[in-house]
């Protein structure tokens, strides 16, 4: 009798799920030893890593960066298979762009100490949080604002406002600004602070920083190095991880309804004598018993597919596992891309001048706030080319704002986004007098010729972007939602003759220090191919 080798289903063909099936399929003496396959749910591989194009240069739909190349698995792999370069022009090509014009609701250019000061001030708070080593970089004042602001915090947003608040009551005695109609320096300043407290939010996917835990931040790690984008795409890496896998191992439109399996002994599952503790049912009617199944899914599709009578898994899985997913935290980020029409000239005839705009808008209760401008634009940071010269302008949304994009046909969304840019860029106020640094003559709006936006929120594979540690929760129940089944334990409620590892997560928000980042996703599909490697006494 030839021996019965032992199956694996990995739910997803994300980041995660390949690079699991990678690591099963090439680790020594792995490739017979077991039946794997990977199911998918979409049509296509890759997740929540999308490549497009988009005015004749190459996008990312979703994953965007590298976080840092020192160490990094994804840099790696970018460097091994060529991706770094290209002849086709890519998203930020040309790294971060720098010296950005910021522009207050009005059209009034600020002043470069203003925005420095604010903009320094509010990334040595971040640095304060994230646990860096920032005191040589302080002042005493700083120094006494940041401890200030941390003895009361208990979310990421109520320690940057309390810092604020602080630092005002640091630098008492500041001269009023001249030449800013319905602009005082604490309001201006508060309107950049903002902008980087937006820009917060689409890294960390929170729709309100107050619901962003404040001690997690410090567990939180990035590599060193620069952050940069992969010339080839993000789906070059994707790819290449894929690529080692047999043909048919990767299964597409074959979306999981619901997983049984077995926390109390084992049941025949009408399979015959081939016994295999876990079944999963497909959406078409089909079904597949395996021994072990890594479920990587995003956080969002979890906490849909625990809520009373989903019935995505049966039984429903333990209290532990189902408190650890309500209490994190899983937002939408959505990018906006608008190509400039072919014809449209900035005043000037050339496309080439517009800038990396940061838009500082008014306070939500101020009665100066320009009345066209929709509301779903208001905590949008900034809007600039993909790269130096590119005609594709590019902007980030989060929260209930990108919900609403998802929302918008292509037609209000322009209206919408050339009303606010031409707001901000068609007046002549500087406080130099010279007027703004990039102008569209009065009366005239952009004119916009394509429109692409991503849509996380609305996609029922995905249900939003990526996680956080909400307030309330932690990095223990990041570990939790890592954690296989049945848990292993004399003491766990279960029948301890249940077979053990039949379900496994993967996924970024199973990384307590990695979580929302592809190079996460790829350690935690690493760690679950590892775990049922060592479970067979298999190399690594």
């Amino acid at each position: 009798m030839v021996a019965r080798k032992p199956r694996i289903v990995i739910i997803g063909a994300g980041m995660a799920g390949l690079t699991a099936a990678n690591k099963l399929h090439t680790a020594p003496g792995s490739a017979d030893a077991f039946e794997l396959c990977v199911v998918e749910g979409g049509n296509r591989i890759g997740g929540r890593i999308k490549t497009s194009e988009f005015g004749g240069d190459l996008i990312e739909m979703g994953a965007t960066w590298i976080h840092g190349i020192g160490n990094s698995p994804i840099h790696k792999i970018a460097q091994e298979t060529h991706s770094l370069e290209s002849d086709q022009p890519w998203e930020c090509m040309d790294g971060f762009l720098e010296d950005p014009v910021t522009i207050s609701e009005g059209g009034y250019e600020l002043n470069s100490s203003i925005v420095k000061s604010i903009t320094s001030f509010f990334n040595k708070l971040m640095d304060f949080a994230q646990g860096k080593v920032v005191e040589e970089g302080l002042s005493k004042e700083e120094i006494e604002c940041c401890n200030l602001a941390a003895k009361k915090a208990s979310s990421v947003g109520s320690f940057l406002r309390q810092g604020l608040e602080a630092y005002w009551g640091c630098v008492k005695g500041q001269e009023e600004l001249k030449g800013y109609d319905n602009w005082t320096r604490k309001s201006l300043e508060e309107a950049v602070f903002a902008i980087h407290e937006n820009t917060q939010r689409t890294y960390t996917s929170a729709c309100d920083l107050l619901t962003l835990d404040y001690e997690a931040e410090s567990e939180y790690r990035m590599f060193p190095g620069e952050e940069i984008t992969i010339a080839k795409g993000y789906m070059s890496i994707i790819e290449s991880i894929a690529s080692v896998l047999p043909p048919g191992s990767i299964q597409l439109g074959r979306k999981v309804t619901r997983i049984q399996w077995q926390p109390n002994g084992p049941l025949d599952f009408e399979n015959g004598h081939d016994f295999r503790p876990v079944k999963l049912h497909f959406s078409d009617g089909s079904v597949i018993f395996a021994d072990h199944v890594i479920v990587t899914v995003s956080l969002g599709v979890l906490k849909a597919g625990t809520q009373q009578g989903s019935g995505m898994f049966d039984p429903p899985l333990p209290t532990f596992k189902t408190e650890a997913i309500s209490r994190l935290g899983y937002g939408v980020v959505n990018k906006l891309f608008l190509e400039l029409s072919p014809t449209h000239d900035l005043g000037g005839g050339n496309l080439n001048k517009f800038p990396f705009l940061q838009m500082a808008f008014h306070r939500t209760d101020s009665e100066f706030r320009h009345p066209k401008i929709p509301w779903w634009m208001r905590k949008t940071s900034s809007v600039c080319p993909i790269y130096g010269k590119s005609s594709v302008l590019l902007s980030w949304f989060a929260g209930k704002e990108a919900l609403e994009l998802e929302s918008l046909g292509d037609e209000e969304i322009i209206s919408g986004v050339s009303t606010t840019i031409s707001s901000f860029l068609s007046n002549s106020n500087s406080i130099n007098g010279y007027g703004n640094s990039v102008e569209i003559p009065n009366g005239r709006q952009l004119k916009f010729h394509k429109v692409l936006k991503s849509r996380w929120g609305s996609d029922p594979l995905f249900l939003g972007s990526y996680s956080y540690v909400a307030v309330g929760s932690s990095g223990d129940d990041l570990d939790i939602l890592a954690m296989p089944l049945p848990k292993n334990s004399t003491n766990n409620g279960y029948n301890n003759s249940s077979p053990q590892l039949q379900v496994l997560f993967a996924g970024e928000a199973t990384h307590r220090t990695h979580y929302s980042t592809t190079h996460g996703a790829y350690f935690s599909g690493l760690r679950e191919a590892n775990r049922l490697l060592q479970h067979y006494h298999l190399s690594l």
